[in-house]
């Protein structure tokens, strides 16, 4: 995560992240210290984590088509209940 970190810390930068070593490339824009990528890399992995819900959905979800499908043959209320049923099982955080 150390690349993403940097990168979201100084997104005009040229750097490269080599067996978890941050290396730094003639740049504008100046080097972040340590405390700097931890604090985002924690930020990141905060966000991550609470968006776990919405990469169960995505899983979850039947594909568009066969919940047009779901609809044409059982109607909105039945579909309505099939996406209830995932959101209640992956609920937000």
């Amino acid at each position: 995560m150390i690349f993403q970190a940097v990168q979201a810390l100084r997104p005009n930068a040229s750097f490269e992240v080599r067996n978890n070593i941050l290396v730094w490339k003639e740049s504008p824009e100046e080097k972040p210290n340590e405390e700097e990528i931890q604090a985002k890399i924690a930020e990141l992995q905060a966000q991550y984590d609470a968006n776990e819900y919405q990469r169960q959905r995505a899983v979850a979800y039947p594909s568009w088509q066969d919940q047009l499908d779901k609809i044409y043959h059982d109607g909105v209320m039945a579909w309505q209940q099939e996406i209830k049923a995932i959101k209640d099982k992956y609920p937000k955080s």
